[in-house]
Protein backbone atom coordinates (compact mmCIF):
# COMPACT_ATOMS: atom_id res chain seq x y z
CA UNK A 1 0.00 0.00 0.00
CA UNK A 2 1.40 3.43 -0.95
CA UNK A 3 -0.68 5.14 1.65
CA UNK A 4 0.43 6.26 5.34
CA UNK A 5 -0.41 7.20 8.71
CA UNK A 6 1.01 9.23 11.41
CA UNK A 7 -0.14 9.76 14.54
CA UNK A 8 1.27 13.25 15.36
CA UNK A 9 1.42 15.49 18.84
CA UNK A 10 0.80 19.12 17.72
CA UNK A 11 2.35 20.63 21.05
CA UNK A 12 1.12 22.06 24.19
CA UNK A 13 0.01 24.96 22.13
CA UNK A 14 3.09 27.30 20.34
CA UNK A 15 4.18 26.28 17.19
CA UNK A 16 7.73 26.88 17.93
CA UNK A 17 7.56 23.16 19.89
CA UNK A 18 6.30 21.36 17.13
CA UNK A 19 8.83 18.50 16.63
CA UNK A 20 10.33 19.19 13.08
CA UNK A 21 8.86 15.36 12.44
CA UNK A 22 5.16 16.39 12.96
CA UNK A 23 6.37 19.41 10.83
CA UNK A 24 7.69 17.46 7.74
CA UNK A 25 4.96 15.11 8.02
CA UNK A 26 1.93 17.65 8.01
CA UNK A 27 3.94 19.08 4.61
CA UNK A 28 3.89 15.64 2.78
CA UNK A 29 0.10 14.70 4.23
CA UNK A 30 -2.93 15.22 2.13
CA UNK A 31 -5.21 14.36 4.69
CA UNK A 32 -5.34 15.94 7.91
CA UNK A 33 -7.81 14.40 10.95
CA UNK A 34 -8.92 15.06 14.33
CA UNK A 35 -10.35 17.23 16.80
CA UNK A 36 -11.80 20.41 16.09
CA UNK A 37 -9.30 22.87 17.53
CA UNK A 38 -6.72 21.09 16.89
CA UNK A 39 -7.24 20.66 12.99
CA UNK A 40 -7.51 24.54 13.05
CA UNK A 41 -3.96 24.77 14.27
CA UNK A 42 -2.87 23.55 10.78
CA UNK A 43 -2.65 25.98 8.17
CA UNK A 44 -4.29 25.38 5.11
CA UNK A 45 -2.49 24.14 1.32
CA UNK A 46 -3.45 22.85 -1.75
CA UNK A 47 -3.94 19.62 -2.07
CA UNK A 48 -4.57 19.01 1.80
CA UNK A 49 -7.84 18.10 3.03
CA UNK A 50 -8.51 18.95 6.77
CA UNK A 51 -10.87 16.47 8.45
CA UNK A 52 -12.40 18.32 11.97
CA UNK A 53 -14.65 16.75 13.95
CA UNK A 54 -16.10 16.27 17.72
CA UNK A 55 -14.09 15.44 20.93
CA UNK A 56 -15.85 12.32 21.27
CA UNK A 57 -15.64 10.29 18.52
CA UNK A 58 -11.91 9.15 18.68
CA UNK A 59 -12.72 5.29 17.07
CA UNK A 60 -14.45 6.81 14.70
CA UNK A 61 -12.27 9.24 13.54
CA UNK A 62 -9.47 6.43 13.79
CA UNK A 63 -11.69 3.97 11.15
CA UNK A 64 -11.83 7.19 8.54
CA UNK A 65 -8.02 7.51 9.11
CA UNK A 66 -7.06 4.22 8.39
CA UNK A 67 -9.90 4.10 5.23
CA UNK A 68 -8.15 6.81 3.67
CA UNK A 69 -4.73 5.13 3.90
CA UNK A 70 -5.55 2.67 2.12
CA UNK A 71 -6.74 4.46 -0.86
CA UNK A 72 -3.24 5.85 -0.86
CA UNK A 73 -3.51 8.92 0.89
CA UNK A 74 -1.18 10.29 3.20
CA UNK A 75 -2.74 10.51 6.57
CA UNK A 76 -1.84 12.73 9.78
CA UNK A 77 -3.89 12.35 12.70
CA UNK A 78 -3.31 14.97 14.80
CA UNK A 79 -3.45 15.86 18.83
CA UNK A 80 -2.38 18.18 21.12
CA UNK A 81 0.67 17.23 23.22
CA UNK A 82 1.82 14.15 22.80
CA UNK A 83 -0.41 11.36 21.06
CA UNK A 84 0.47 8.72 23.08
CA UNK A 85 -1.19 10.23 26.32
CA UNK A 86 -4.96 10.59 26.74
CA UNK A 87 -5.13 11.37 22.99
CA UNK A 88 -5.55 9.73 19.62
CA UNK A 89 -2.69 7.04 19.52
CA UNK A 90 -4.50 4.03 21.83
CA UNK A 91 -7.76 5.27 19.32
CA UNK A 92 -5.89 4.27 15.98
CA UNK A 93 -4.24 0.78 17.27
CA UNK A 94 -7.73 -0.29 19.35
CA UNK A 95 -9.38 0.47 15.66
CA UNK A 96 -6.30 -1.24 13.86
CA UNK A 97 -6.88 -4.44 15.97
CA UNK A 98 -10.65 -4.52 15.90
CA UNK A 99 -10.87 -3.96 11.99
CA UNK A 100 -9.88 -5.97 8.88
CA UNK A 101 -6.40 -7.10 7.93
CA UNK A 102 -5.63 -4.84 5.53
CA UNK A 103 -5.15 -2.18 8.13
CA UNK A 104 -2.08 -4.37 9.87
CA UNK A 105 -0.48 -3.89 6.26
CA UNK A 106 -0.20 -0.16 6.43
CA UNK A 107 2.36 1.70 7.71
CA UNK A 108 1.49 3.38 11.06
CA UNK A 109 4.02 5.65 12.67
CA UNK A 110 3.72 7.54 15.83
CA UNK A 111 5.18 11.06 16.04
CA UNK A 112 5.80 12.08 19.45
CA UNK A 113 5.35 15.76 20.84
CA UNK A 114 6.06 17.76 24.02
CA UNK A 115 3.17 16.96 26.70
CA UNK A 116 1.16 19.87 28.34
CA UNK A 117 2.65 17.90 31.60
CA UNK A 118 5.97 18.67 30.14
CA UNK A 119 4.99 22.08 29.62
CA UNK A 120 3.80 23.18 32.13
CA UNK A 121 6.80 21.31 34.85
CA UNK A 122 9.65 22.94 32.38
CA UNK A 123 7.69 26.12 33.25
CA UNK A 124 7.42 25.90 36.90
CA UNK A 125 10.85 23.92 37.31
CA UNK A 126 10.76 20.63 38.02
CA UNK A 127 8.12 19.50 40.10
CA UNK A 128 8.59 15.95 38.10
CA UNK A 129 12.29 15.80 38.85
CA UNK A 130 11.62 12.32 40.76
CA UNK A 131 8.77 9.52 40.54
CA UNK A 132 5.62 10.72 39.35
CA UNK A 133 2.51 9.48 37.27
CA UNK A 134 -0.63 11.22 35.22
CA UNK A 135 -4.51 10.55 36.05
CA UNK A 136 -6.26 11.77 33.40
CA UNK A 137 -10.00 13.05 35.84
CA UNK A 138 -12.23 12.67 33.19
CA UNK A 139 -14.88 10.01 34.07
CA UNK A 140 -16.41 10.10 30.37
CA UNK A 141 -14.32 6.53 29.52
CA UNK A 142 -13.93 5.34 33.20
CA UNK A 143 -15.94 5.66 36.44
CA UNK A 144 -14.79 8.27 39.19
CA UNK A 145 -14.45 5.03 41.54
CA UNK A 146 -11.56 4.04 39.41
CA UNK A 147 -10.21 7.60 39.49
CA UNK A 148 -10.66 7.82 43.08
CA UNK A 149 -8.52 4.66 43.91
CA UNK A 150 -5.73 5.66 41.68
CA UNK A 151 -5.71 8.93 43.35
CA UNK A 152 -5.65 7.44 46.30
CA UNK A 153 -3.11 4.76 45.59
CA UNK A 154 -0.88 7.51 44.17
CA UNK A 155 -0.61 9.53 47.13
CA UNK A 156 0.31 6.81 49.34
CA UNK A 157 2.73 6.04 47.31
CA UNK A 158 4.31 9.92 47.39
CA UNK A 159 3.89 10.43 43.86
CA UNK A 160 4.32 13.74 42.03
CA UNK A 161 1.11 13.62 40.41
CA UNK A 162 0.00 15.24 36.88
CA UNK A 163 -4.04 15.74 36.07
CA UNK A 164 -4.94 16.20 32.83
CA UNK A 165 -9.20 17.41 32.23
CA UNK A 166 -9.70 18.38 35.60
CA UNK A 167 -12.74 20.48 35.65
CA UNK A 168 -15.54 20.87 32.90
CA UNK A 169 -18.63 22.31 32.99
CA UNK A 170 -20.28 19.09 32.90
CA UNK A 171 -18.84 17.48 35.88
CA UNK A 172 -17.49 20.81 38.01
CA UNK A 173 -17.66 18.69 40.82
CA UNK A 174 -14.78 15.77 40.45
CA UNK A 175 -11.92 18.26 41.09
CA UNK A 176 -13.48 19.23 44.12
CA UNK A 177 -13.67 15.94 44.71
CA UNK A 178 -10.23 15.42 43.93
CA UNK A 179 -8.89 17.98 46.07
CA UNK A 180 -11.02 16.65 49.23
CA UNK A 181 -9.78 13.56 48.91
CA UNK A 182 -6.06 14.50 48.22
CA UNK A 183 -6.07 16.87 51.35
CA UNK A 184 -7.05 14.15 53.28
CA UNK A 185 -3.93 11.77 52.09
CA UNK A 186 -1.30 14.44 51.65
CA UNK A 187 -2.50 16.95 53.97
CA UNK A 188 -3.12 21.26 53.33
CA UNK A 189 0.06 22.29 53.02
CA UNK A 190 1.45 20.21 49.86
CA UNK A 191 2.38 22.17 46.82
CA UNK A 192 0.14 22.29 44.05
CA UNK A 193 0.30 23.91 40.19
CA UNK A 194 -1.95 24.96 38.11
CA UNK A 195 -0.76 25.49 34.64
CA UNK A 196 -3.33 26.91 32.37
CA UNK A 197 -2.71 27.35 28.40
CA UNK A 198 1.02 27.03 28.89
CA UNK A 199 2.97 28.18 25.57
CA UNK A 200 -0.39 30.21 24.68
CA UNK A 201 -0.45 33.95 25.34
CA UNK A 202 -3.36 33.30 27.93
CA UNK A 203 -0.67 31.15 29.71
CA UNK A 204 -1.36 31.59 33.30
CA UNK A 205 0.67 29.87 36.71
CA UNK A 206 -0.52 29.41 40.39
CA UNK A 207 1.21 28.13 43.07
CA UNK A 208 -0.44 27.35 46.41
CA UNK A 209 -0.84 24.40 48.26
CA UNK A 210 -3.86 22.09 48.86
CA UNK A 211 -5.19 24.16 51.94
CA UNK A 212 -5.79 26.71 49.84
CA UNK A 213 -6.68 25.50 46.02
CA UNK A 214 -9.98 25.72 45.09
CA UNK A 215 -11.87 23.98 41.68
CA UNK A 216 -12.25 27.45 40.20
CA UNK A 217 -8.67 27.46 39.90
CA UNK A 218 -8.73 24.59 37.11
CA UNK A 219 -10.67 24.36 33.82
CA UNK A 220 -10.28 22.04 30.90
CA UNK A 221 -7.25 24.16 30.01
CA UNK A 222 -5.26 23.26 32.80
CA UNK A 223 -2.92 20.71 33.93
CA UNK A 224 -2.67 20.79 37.82
CA UNK A 225 0.10 19.17 39.25
CA UNK A 226 0.86 18.14 42.76
CA UNK A 227 4.01 17.55 44.07
CA UNK A 228 5.30 14.75 46.55
CA UNK A 229 6.10 15.39 50.12
CA UNK A 230 9.60 16.17 48.96
CA UNK A 231 8.58 18.79 46.65
CA UNK A 232 10.19 22.39 47.15
CA UNK A 233 9.29 25.94 46.36
CA UNK A 234 12.15 28.42 45.70
CA UNK A 235 11.98 31.72 45.10
CA UNK A 236 14.41 33.90 43.38
CA UNK A 237 15.06 37.55 41.82
CA UNK A 238 12.09 36.74 38.61
CA UNK A 239 9.66 33.85 39.16
CA UNK A 240 9.04 30.70 41.91
CA UNK A 241 10.59 27.61 41.26
CA UNK A 242 9.04 24.65 42.08
CA UNK A 243 11.19 21.08 41.78
CA UNK A 244 11.43 17.82 43.38
CA UNK A 245 14.87 16.51 44.37
CA UNK A 246 15.99 13.63 42.29
CA UNK A 247 17.62 12.36 45.90
CA UNK A 248 15.56 10.59 48.62
CA UNK A 249 16.21 9.83 52.31
CA UNK A 250 16.99 6.33 53.54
Amino acid sequence: MTGWVRIAGLGPGNDSLVTPEVTEALAQATDVIGYIPYVARVAPRDGLTLHASDNRVELDRSRHALDLATQGRRVVVVSSGDPGVFAMAAAVFEAVEAGPASWRQLDITVLPGITAMLAAAARAGAPLGHDFCAINLSDNLKPWSLIAKRLRLAAEGDFAMAFYNPRSKSRPEGFEKTLDLLRSTCGRDRLILFARAVSTPEERLTVTTLGDATPGMADMRTVVIVGSSRTRLVENSRNLIVYTPRSTPE
